[in-house]
C-alpha cells in the first residue's frame, strides 16, 4: 500500500457544524432556502448541458408566508369582531363601546378576511373541486363562504337570523394557523438537488495543443483532456491518462478509504483528487454522469413520495361528503315539512357552519408541531412529517456502513509486537515519526497515542519514502513506517509470529502498516474505519423490537463482513454502488416491507429518498441530509429505536384527535340538522358554535400532553 499525503474533504464534516445548520433549518422552519452563487451557477451549467428536473413538492405553490402572514392579519382583525359580537357581550356581561357607524364594523372587517385571509382556502378549494378530490379546502371554503354570505344577508335584511361574524373570524385564523404550521413540518425536496450540484467545481483546466486553458463545465465534451491538480474536484466522469494518485470517492461510492488511480483507472466527476497529478479524458459528460444519474434518483423518489396523503386529507374528503350531504339532507326536509323559509335556511347554514373543521384543521399540525419539537430537543431533526408518521410501521432498518455504523475515519482497531518493546513505546514511536503528517492514517496513529496517553518523543531527520512511506530518527534510531511496499524495497521478512494475525486482518478488509528498524519489523498496526460504540446497543435493541436489520456499503466484502460479524447483523450488501443502493431499497419493498434507510453520504441520496423512511446521520453531507425525512443531529444510531417510539406516540395522538373532531361532527351534524326536532329539540347556531370551539381546545390540551414523552433515559435518582 502506498503512503501518500492526502488532504481531507468536505465529507468528513464537524458534527458541530451539521447541528448548527440543522437548528437554524429548523428556527426558520424549513422554507425553500435559495443556494449560494456556486451552487446556482452550477445548476445553470448542469441543465445547460441538457440534465433537466421536475420542480415538485407536497405543496406545490405553497410557503410558509401564503399562511403566516394572512394569519397574523385575521387575528389582529378577529379581536374587535369578538369584543363587538353579541354572544360574546352576553356571556362575559359586557356592553362593547358604542360610536357611528358601529354595525358596520363587523361586516367590513370580517369581509377583509374573508376575501384577503381566506383567499387561499377558496383558490385550494377550486382546485381540489377541480380535480374532484374534495378536503380540507373544500370544507373551510364551504363554511366560511356559508357564514360569510348567510352573515351578509342578514346584514342587509334579506333573512332573519342571527350572524356568523365571529364565527367566520376565527374559523379563518385557526385554519391559517394550522396551515402554517403544517408547512413549517415540511422539508424543502429541492434542496438536495442544490447540495448534489455543489459538489461540481465551476471550472475545468482543458489540456490544449498550445498548453491549457480554464473552461466551464458545460464546454466539456467527451473525449477532451483535462487537467486535475492535487486537491482539486474532478470535472466530470473520465479515464486517467497520465499520472498516479489517490482520489477520495466516498462522498459519492461510499468507499472509506482513498483509491489509487493510475493510468486506465475510471474518475467520478465531483470527487476529490489527492496530492498526485492526473490527466484524465472526459468519457461522461452533463446528465451522462454518475452524478447526474444520482440527481434523477433523488428527484425520482422524491417525487413519489410526494404524492402521499396526510392522513387528515383523508379524514377532510370524508368529512366533506358527509357535510355536504347532511346540509341537502336538511335543506329536503325542512323544505318538505315547511316550506323554505327563514327557519329551514338557518338549519341548512348551521350545519354547514358546524361542519367547520376547526377540530380537524388542527388535529395534525397541533401533534406535528410539538412532535417535531420534542424531537429536536433530543436530537431528532423531523423534517418531513409523513416520515415520522411511517416510522412507527417499519419491518426493516438498513444502515449505510460509512459514516454511520462507523465514525468514516481510519483508526487503530488492533497492533502487534515483537521483540521485548512495550506497545505503548512502539505506538509512541509511530506516533512520533507521523506526527507531521496529514495523511489519514497518520493522523489515525497520532489519535490512538493521545488517546492511550502515550508518550510521544521527538524526532529528527524526516524524510519521505517516496511510494513506500516515511523514515526518521528518535533517540539515534533510525526508523520506518509504511505498508507492504516498505517491505518489499527494503527486503524486510514479516515475522512467522505475526503470519497468522496478519491473514485475519487482511481477511477483514483492514489496513496494515508497519514500524520497521534494522530491516526487523518491530510492530505491525491495523488500520480500519472506526466502529462507532453506540452501534452495537442500536442494533441489539432493534432487532429485540422484531425489525430486520442489515447493512449497505461501497467498501469491500472482506470489511462489509467484519463490520457486520462485529455487529451482529446477518444481512449486508458489499460494494454496492449508488443506483444499485437505490434498486436494493427497492428490492426489500417488493414484499410489502416498510424499509428506514440510514446514511450520512451523496452516495445514500437516492436510497434515502427512495425509503419509505430516509435517516440521515446529521454530521454527514448536506445533500444526505436533504434527501432524508428525519436527521440524527447527535450521530447516534440509537436514536432510530426513538424515532419508533416518538412516531407511534405522536400516531396515536393524532388518531385520538380525529376520533374527537370526527366524533363531536357525528354528534353535532344531525342536531344542527334537526334530527331531534319531532321531540323539540334543536341545537341552537350558537350552541354548535361554541361546541366547535371546546372541541378545538379540548384537540389542542390532548396534543399537548405528548410533551411528557420521555424519548431518552432518565437518570436513576440519587440515593444517599
Amino acid at each position: 500500500m502506498e503512503h501518500q499525503h492526502h488532504n481531507q474533504t468536505g465529507a468528513e464534516a464537524h458534527a458541530e457544524d451539521a447541528a448548527a445548520e440543522l437548528q437554524a433549518a429548523a428556527v426558520h422552519g424549513h422554507e425553500h432556502m435559495p443556494a449560494d452563487e456556486h451552487a446556482a451557477h452550477t445548476q445553470q451549467q448542469m441543465d445547460h448541458s441538457g440534465m433537466q428536473h421536475s420542480q415538485h413538492s407536497g405543496h406545490a405553490g405553497h410557503s410558509t408566508a401564503m399562511f403566516s402572514r394572512p394569519f397574523w392579519i385575521a387575528l389582529v382583525l378577529s379581536i374587535p369582531i369578538l369584543v363587538y359580537a353579541p354572544l360574546i357581550q352576553d356571556l362575559l356581561g359586557y356592553n362593547a363601546p358604542q360610536f357611528a357607524g358601529v354595525r358596520w364594523l363587523t361586516p367590513v372587517l370580517s369581509s377583509i378576511i374573508y376575501w384577503y385571509c381566506g383567499w387561499v382556502f377558496l383558490a385550494g378549494a377550486w382546485n381540489e373541486l377541480r380535480s374532484r378530490q374534495p378536503g380540507m379546502m373544500t370544507l373551510v371554503a364551504l363554511a366560511i363562504s356559508t357564514a360569510y354570505f348567510y352573515s351578509l344577508a342578514i346584514t342587509f335584511n334579506l333573512v332573519s337570523g342571527q350572524p356568523f361574524y365571529w364565527e367566520l373570524a376565527t374559523l379563518v385564523a385557526i385554519m391559517l394557523l394550522g396551515h402554517w404550521m403544517e408547512m413549517r413540518a415540511v422539508g424543502s425536496a429541492q434542496s438536495a438537488l442544490n447540495e448534489l450540484a455543489k459538489l461540481l467545481p465551476d471550472t475545468a483546466e482543458r489540456i490544449t495543443a498550445d498548453g491549457s486553458e480554464t473552461v466551464p463545465i458545460s464546454a466539456l465534451q467527451d473525449n477532451d483532456l483535462v487537467l486535475v491538480r492535487p486537491g482539486a474536484q474532478i470535472p466530470a466522469d473520465g479515464q486517467v491518462e497520465e499520472g498516479e494518485s489517490k482520489v477520495n470517492e466516498s462522498m459519492v461510492t461510499g468507499e472509506s478509504r482513498p483509491v489509487s488511480k493510475t493510468a486506465g483507472s475510471e474518475v467520478i466527476g465531483g470527487t476529490v483528487n489527492g496530492s498526485g497529478s492526473l490527466r484524465v479524458r472526459i468519457t461522461r459528460t452533463g446528465d451522462q454522469t454518475m452524478l447526474a444519474g444520482i440527481m434523477r434518483l433523488v428527484d425520482e423518489a422524491q417525487n413519489s413520495r410526494s404524492r402521499a396523503q396526510a392522513l387528515a386529507d383523508r379524514a377532510a374528503f370524508w368529512l366533506a361528503i358527509v357535510a355536504i350531504g347532511a346540509a341537502l339532507i336538511a335543506l329536503v326536509a325542512w323544505t318538505l315539512a315547511r316550506g323554505f323559509d327563514n327557519y329551514t335556511l338557518e338549519r341548512v347554514v348551521t350545519t354547514l357552519v358546524v361542519a367547520c373543521p376547526h377540530a380537524l384543521g388542527l388535529a395534525i399540525p397541533l401533534v406535528i408541531a410539538i412532535s417535531t419539537t420534542l424531537s429536536a430537543r433530543n436530537g431528532i431533526l423531523v423534517r418531513d412529517r409523513l416520515a415520522l408518521e411511517k416510522a412507527r410501521t417499519l419491518n426493516v432498518v438498513v444502515f449505510d456502513k460509512t459514516g454511520t455504523l462507523t465514525r468514516g475515519e481510519q483508526g487503530l482497531v488492533d497492533m502487534r509486537r515483537t521483540g521485548d518493546s512495550s506497545a505503548d513505546a512502539a505506538l509512541g514511536l509511530a506516533a512520533a515519526i507521523e506526527g507531521d503528517s496529514e495523511h489519514i492514517i497518520a493522523k489515525a496513529l497520532v489519535a490512538a497515542a493521545k488517546e492511550r496517553n502515550v508518550t510521544i518523543p521527538a524526532v529528527s531527520d524526516f524524510q519521505s519514502l517516496p511510494g513506500r512511506g516515511v523514515q526518521a530518527r528518535v533517540a539515534g534510531r533510525t526508523l520506518q513506517i509504511g505498508g507492504p511496499r516498505l517491505l518489499e524495497q527494503e527486503q524486510v521478512a514479516v515475522p512467522s509470529e505475526l503470519q497468522q494475525q496478519l491473514q485475519a486482518w487482511g481477511a477483514r478488509g483492514q489496513t496494515v502498516v508497519y514500524l520497521v528498524e534494522q530491516q526487523q519489523v518491530v510492530a505491525a498496526f491495523a488500520l480500519a474505519d472506526v466502529i462507532r460504540e453506540e452501534s452495537r446497543s442500536a442494533i441489539a435493541s432493534l432487532k429485540e423490537q422484531g425489525l430486520r436489520v442489515a447493512m449497505l456499503t461501497g467498501d469491500s466484502e472482506d470489511v462489509a463482513r467484519w463490520v457486520a460479524s462485529e455487529l451482529g447483523i446477518d444481512e449486508y450488501f458489499a460494494q454496492v454502488l449508488p443506483e444499485h443502493k437505490s434498486a436494493k431499497i427497492k428490492e426489500l419493498q417488493r414484499d410489502g416491507s416498510r424499509v428506514a434507510m440510514v446514511g450520512d453520504g451523496v452516495n445514500d441520496a437516492p436510497a434515502l429518498a427512495q425509503a419509505d423512511v430516509g435517516i440521515a446521520i446529521g454530521a454527514g453531507t448536506d445533500v444526505a441530509r436533504a434527501s432524508a425525512g428525519i436527521v440524527l443531529v447527535k450521530n447516534d444510531p440509537r436514536d432510530i429505536a426513538r424515532i419508533i417510539k416518538l412516531s407511534t406516540a405522536s400516531y396515536r395522538k393524532m388518531v385520538q384527535n380525529l376520533a374527537w373532531a370526527a366524533g363531536y361532527n357525528i354528534i353535532a351534524l344531525p342536531l344542527a340538522a334537526g334530527v331531534l326536532a319531532p321531540i323539540g329539540f334543536v341545537l341552537p347556531a350558537y350552541v354548535g358554535a361554541l361546541l366547535m370551539s371546546l372541541s378545538t381546545v379540548i384537540v389542542a390540551i390532548n396534543a399537548q400532553t405528548l410533551r411528557t414523552l420521555h424519548l431518552r433515559e432518565q437518570p436513576a435518582p440519587q440515593t444517599t
